[in-house]
């Protein structure tokens, strides 16, 4: 046997062994990838996925009575209904005003609340403010409070029998006219800290080289604003309006508080109050079907919200 043959035999061994080698690392290092994300998987599921499954086949079932007949009678049992509970969503026109007033109530909160949490943050980016952290910390803390309990202190400054606003200002904010922009200071004095917290990171991303280079061809601080600064946070931007508008659509907690006070508020005055009235047996139809079919269609909703403001955002782009 030539010394060519042997030397090519051992370099054919030498590649196999190196193969089985690299085959077996990589076989080590996804067993060891899917070990660190199971945990993810885990909790994704648990929270995510089955609850979303839970809620599609509640929809297409309704509880009705086993004992049949004109008065009923008997345990309630699930019935497959089909589509029947979207159906019955679809020509509710309850359902069609209560969105209607939760896309108004959208119209004009979200851009206040957005360009409110813009103009903190780029107060707090510029040279003017110390202690950054300090002021940063208490535009955030109303995100810190619970939805609810935020909810029942402003319930407690409209009450115009001894809220200090209310007698400040002489305005019933529980009034049919009045109320969504009463609803809207709510939601603006609750999340305007947590936007520009999603400002403030965007604009501390910004390389610091270009605003040197801007002030040395002689550009002022309100252009290195308008012609830097905003334009490289319009990420942010959309960010902060897709979760504004999620948000929106899911408009519970402040409706709910106030029509303790406000008794003229129909129990189906945004939708996921219909779908938790719905739930709750207050209103009819009632049962999770119903409830969950709202909920489904206010998803719907709300993702075709999101995918109109994206495309809008990418043309403008």
């Amino acid at each position: 046997m030539s010394t060519q043959t042997v030397l090519r035999r051992t370099q054919s061994k030498e590649t196999t062994q190196n193969l089985k080698s690299i085959k077996a690392r990589a076989r080590r290092n996804a067993a060891f990838g899917w070990i660190f994300l199971t945990p993810f998987l885990l909790f994704f599921s648990v929270s995510f996925l089955i609850p979303i499954f839970v809620s599609v086949r509640a929809s297409v079932f309704r509880q009705v009575s086993s004992g049949g007949g004109l008065y009923g009678g008997g345990e309630k049992v699930e019935k497959f209904v089909g589509l029947a509970n979207f159906k019955e969503v679809i020509a509710n026109q309850e359902f069609w005003n209560g969105v209607g007033r939760v896309l108004l109530f959208g119209a004009f909160q979200i851009p206040l609340m957005i360009g409110g949490a813009l103009a903190l943050a780029l107060l707090l980016d510029s040279v003017l403010v110390r202690r950054v952290g300090f002021y940063r910390l208490a535009y955030f803390i109303p995100y810190a409070v619970p939805g609810i309990v935020a909810a029942l202190v402003w319930m407690y400054l409209y009450n115009p029998t001894f809220g200090p606003v209310a007698k400040l200002t002489g305005i019933n904010f529980f009034d049919a006219n009045i109320i969504l922009l009463s609803m809207a200071n709510m939601t603006t004095w609750t999340f305007t800290g947590y936007n520009m917290l999603i400002f403030l990171a965007a604009l501390q991303a910004i390389p610091t080289d270009l605003y040197e280079a801007a002030r040395l061809d002689g550009a002022s601080e309100w252009k290195i604003v308008w012609k830097i600064k905003i334009p490289l946070v319009r990420s942010a931007a959309l960010l902060a309006v897709l979760l504004s508008i999620i948000g929106t659509v899911q408009l519970f907690n402040e409706p709910t508080t106030i029509a303790t006070e406000a008794t003229w508020m129909s129990k189906s005055y945004t939708p996921m109050m219909m779908a938790y009235n719905s739930m709750m047996g207050t209103i009819s139809p009632s049962g999770p079907g119903p409830a969950n079919a709202v909920s489904l269609m206010m998803a719907l909703v709300a993702g075709l919200l999101a995918f109109l403001y994206v495309l809008v955002q990418r043309k403008a782009d």
